[in-house]
């Protein structure tokens, strides 16, 4: 029980990041790549912070930070860069279809190899969200942009299957956020151009950063050694479901049979790729 709570915990601070991204850009507060910056070097502060609170160091000097904050520079830069092109709920399954596909195709390459019954739960939750997001018009899908959004998909996966063997969760997140944030930075800034953010876009991402990104991943990686790859895989699903769910409620946004359909369809597939059925 407890690390299902983690667990679901860890979906709705995902989640968050998605409403709060949602609230900067939209309203004009921010643009995406300032956005991204800032919420990389205010999970960086916290982090780091936290650790040295509690007597802790760095682990900067580590082969783990090549892979882990390579994967997440990809994850930032992807993601923010793709969303200037792509529409947000085809963005979005993009993303997850990829993490889904790369989690499940490492798990195979490593010998743990996905049940039936955990595959049948992926193909039908990953066919709920695909319910939900897909467009309901013709919306033309950039190339760069969908490229942009698949790199960022397998270095969430990359980041995640990383965290499995991370020693000290917090300590290693805050490693990542650090050594990420000259990368992601230079990058973004680039790409990004004019610097464009309010006061409004400074407080949202900060919030994305310290809070629902540094401590929200610093408690994935708590809980990624607990849960089976494939099941790593599959309940990430929830989190579009979960955002969609919040801007409903919180943001005006229209309920559709649509959403409680799609919804049906991806809680059910996850139940059936994580709960485990006992003989009697």
């Amino acid at each position: 029980m407890r690390l299902f709570l983690l667990t679901g915990l860890t979906m709705c601070a995902f989640a968050a990041n998605s409403i709060l991204n949602r609230l900067a850009i939209d309203s004009g507060a921010s643009d995406p790549a300032s956005f991204a910056v800032v919420r990389v070097f205010a999970g960086a502060l916290v982090l780091a912070t936290l650790v040295g609170m509690r007597g802790g160091h760095l682990p900067l000097r580590n082969r783990r930070r090549v892979i882990g904050a390579g994967a997440l520079s990809a994850y930032m830069i992807g993601f923010s860069v793709a969303y200037l092109t792509l529409d947000a709920g085809l963005g979005a399954l993009i993303l997850f279809g990829v993490v889904q596909i790369s989690m499940f195709v490492a798990a195979s390459l490593t010998g743990v190899l996905p049940s039936f019954r955990q595959v049948s739960g992926a193909v039908i939750a990953l066919g709920g969200l695909a319910w939900v997001l897909w467009p309901s018009e013709s919306i033309p899908v950039d190339p760069t942009g969908a490229i942009l959004m698949i790199s960022a998909g397998i270095g969430w996966a990359a980041y995640s299957i990383a965290g499995r063997t991370e020693p000290d969760a917090l300590a290693g997140t805050a490693a990542n956020f650090v050594a990420a944030l000259p990368v992601t930075a230079v990058v973004l800034i680039a790409i990004g151009g004019d610097w464009q953010i309010t006061a409004q876009g400074y407080v949202l991402a900060a919030l994305s950063g310290g809070v629902t990104s540094g401590l929200g991943y610093a408690l994935w990686y708590r809980v990624l050694p607990q849960l089976a790859p494939a099941t790593a895989a599959v309940v990430q699903l929830s989190v579009p479901v979960i955002a969609i769910a919040a801007g409903v409620v919180l943001l005006g946004e229209n309920l559709s049979w649509r959403l409680f359909i799609g919804t049906g369809l991806v809680l059910g597939g996850i139940a059936l790729a994580v709960v485990r059925l006992t003989r009697r």
